[in-house]
């Protein structure tokens, strides 16, 4: 499932493409995604795209007082080619844009398994806070929202395991799976430690390694595991980077013990028994 870092590479790849170009026609090839898409997308042909950014793994693309919503889900991706290319298998949505210079290109939404959204809001003072989707959401990771003292107290009480905290989004959006991992390896936790039972010390050092995690995946293009491109097709590589994500068997690269994995709420995890208390 494309993360934080996937859909912050893929809003920052369409701003470059077609930022500030007149969307001309949105065609529906089908409709039937998690949830069925809206005439309302239509609304926004003839605006100029204003921006493009993202909350949580949510990707905002706003044309005037207008913007498309749109969530990759499983495995949905949204790539920019000449409009004359071929349609692929599973590509559901086509957007033409036309620059200022009068070239066109297209940006497709492809989405094998259909989990993904693209939804229509108007865009009115504080819809975000109304919107569904975004109105239970936890801090941005990179925001000014998201400390140490937040993540402390967001953890009191709670049975729950770390990790699960962690992917719930209640405390932090954007900390999927591989990234909750390798953020729990830095910071030196085990996945399975119940969250109410975390220092005040534990949380100042997972709040750094949250944040450096993400960044340092954003900075190596997100992680490849199945089938996540950017817009332009590259491939990320964070994975080959992990300390613990799929290493089970091989040696830790802090204290040469053997990485573990084990199944937590239907997730492979992965940690060193020995670095990781």
């Amino acid at each position: 499932m494309p993360e934080l870092p996937e859909v912050e590479i893929t809003a920052r790849g369409v701003g470059q493409h077609v930022l500030g170009h007149l969307l001309e026609r949105t065609t529906v090839l089908e409709r039937r995604l998690r949830w069925p898409v809206p005439d309302a997308v239509n609304l926004c042909n003839g605006w100029t795209l204003d921006s493009v950014t993202r909350r949580s793994k949510y990707l905002v693309m706003q044309f005037g007082q207008q913007a498309l919503v749109v969530h990759l889900g499983m495995s949905g991706s949204l790539k920019v080619v000449d409009p004359a290319a071929p349609l692929e298998k599973h590509d559901h949505i086509e957007w033409l844009f036309r620059a200022a210079d009068g070239r066109h290109c297209a940006l497709r939404y492809n989405d094998p398994r259909r989990f993904g959204s693209v939804e229509h809001v108007a865009v009115t003072a504080g819809w975000e806070a109304r919107f569904q989707r975004f109105s239970a959401l936890g801090p941005e990771p990179f925001s000014a929202d998201f400390t140490p003292q937040g993540l402390f107290k967001a953890t009191r009480g709670k049975r729950v395991s770390i990790k699960a905290l962690l992917l719930a989004g209640h405390a932090v959006v954007g900390v999927g799976n591989i990234y909750a991992c390798e953020a729990l390896f830095r910071s030196a936790i085990r996945p399975g430690r119940a969250a109410g039972r975390l220092s005040r010390a534990d949380c100042v050092r997972l709040h750094q390694a949250v944040v450096a995690v993400l960044g340092e995946a954003i900075e190596r293009g997100g992680s490849t595991l199945r089938n996540f491109s950017a817009v332009n097709g590259e491939l990320g590589h964070f994975q080959t980077h992990c300390d613990v994500y799929g290493r089970e068997g091989e040696p830790c690269k802090r204290c040469g013990a053997t990485v573990k994995r084990r199944v937590m709420n239907q997730r492979s995890t992965f940690y060193c028994p020995g670095c990781q208390a």
